[in-house]
C-alpha cells in the first residue's frame, strides 16, 4: 500500500504516482480554497518593496501557481519539499509574473519542514503550505506555528481535511467508513501519531496560545460528473485507507465499493470533502 495524498492509502498496481495525484487534484484545490483571504494579505504586504514566501511541503507548486498572480510583486518564492523530483517539477512549473507584471523568482529547498527554525524562514514576508496539516504530529504542528509567530509574518495554511464527507445519493456504510478512514489519518506511523482531521484545530490553538489573531474559512472540495477521474481515485484511496484501518471491513464494504464505482462512471455521484484554509497573523 503506498501514500497517495489525503493521507490515502491505495493500491500500488492502480494508483497515481504522487507528482500525477497533485496534478489531478490541483483544479479542485484551486476551486476549493478560500480565495478572501487573499485581501488581507494583500494589504498586510502593501508597499513591501519584495515579497518573500516561503512555501512548505510545496508538492509540485500548486500553491505558487495560485497564489503569485493574486498577490503584489515583486516577488520570490523559496519552496520546501523532501522530494528532489517534486521540487524539481514545482521550479519548473512556476509562474514568471505577479498579478501586477513584476518579476516572480524562485529558489528550492530540499528540506523536511518539521525542523525548520527561525533562521531558515527570517527573511519570510508570508509562510505557505497547502494540504499539509493533517499530516503532521501535534508536535510538528506546534513547533511550526512557533517558528512562524517568531518570525512575526502571516502564515496561510489551505485544503486540510477535517474528516466531513459527504455523499448524494448517501449510503448506510458511508458513515462507518468515514469513522475508519478519520482513525487511519490519526494513526502512528514511525514513531508519529498524525493529527488528521484534529490539525485544523490544534494548529488555531496553537496560535492562540501566542496571541496570534486568525481566520478560519472552509475551502471544500465538491466533485461530481466533471471531475470523475478525481473521484475514482479518491474514492480508492479513501476505502482502501478505511480498510487497512480496519481490515473487517474489506468484504463487508465489497458490493458498496461496486455500487460507487458504478455511480461514478455513470456520473450519478457527487461527493463534498469539506477542508478549511487559516490565516494567521494577518487580521
Amino acid at each position: 500500500m503506498t501514500l497517495s495524498g489525503h493521507g490515502v492509502i491505495a493500491d500500488p498496481d492502480t494508483a497515481l504516482d504522487f507528482a500525477d495525484w497533485l496534478a489531478l487534484r490541483e483544479a479542485a484545490d484551486t476551486a476549493a480554497r478560500a480565495a478572501d483571504l487573499v485581501a488581507p494579505i494583500r494589504r498586510h504586504l502593501a508597499g513591501a518593496r519584495r515579497v518573500v514566501v516561503h512555501d512548505l511541503g510545496t508538492g509540485t507548486g500548486a500553491m505558487g501557481r495560485w497564489l503569485a498572480p493574486r498577490l503584489p510583486g515583486p516577488q520570490h518564492w523559496v519552496l520546501y519539499d523532501r522530494d528532489a523530483d517534486l521540487l524539481a517539477r514545482a521550479r519548473a512549473g512556476m509562474v514568471t509574473r505577479a498579478g501586477d507584471g513584476t518579476p516572480v523568482t524562485v529558489e528550492t529547498r530540499e528540506r523536511d519542514i518539521t525542523r525548520l527554525g527561525v533562521a531558515d524562514l527570517a527573511d519570510a514576508t508570508l509562510v505557505t503550505a497547502s494540504a499539509l496539516l493533517d499530516m503532521l504530529t501535534a508536535e510538528e504542528v506546534a513547533r511550526v506555528v512557533a517558528v512562524c509567530a517568531d518570525v512575526g509574518c502571516p502564515a496561510l495554511f489551505t485544503i486540510s481535511v477535517i474528516g466531513q464527507v459527504a455523499f448524494r445519493p448517501a449510503d448506510p456504510l458511508d458513515d462507518e467508513i468515514a469513522e475508519a478512514f478519520n482513525a487511519h489519518q490519526r494513526r502512528t506511523v514511525d514513531g508519529r501519531t498524525l493529527l488528521g482531521p484534529d490539525a485544523v484545530d490544534a494548529c488555531v490553538a496553537e496560535f492562540g496560545r501566542r496571541g496570534v489573531p486568525v481566520t478560519v474559512r472552509p475551502s471544500p472540495w465538491r466533485l461530481g460528473a466533471d471531475q470523475a477521474g478525481l473521484l475514482a481515485e479518491w474514492f480508492a484511496g479513501w476505502l482502501g485507507a478505511a480498510r487497512e484501518q480496519r481490515p473487517e471491513l474489506t468484504d463487508r464494504t465489497r458490493a458498496y465499493a461496486e455500487r460507487r464505482r458504478a455511480q461514478i462512471a455513470a456520473g450519478r455521484l457527487d461527493v463534498v470533502l469539506q477542508h478549511r484554509d487559516i490565516l494567521a497573523g494577518c487580521p
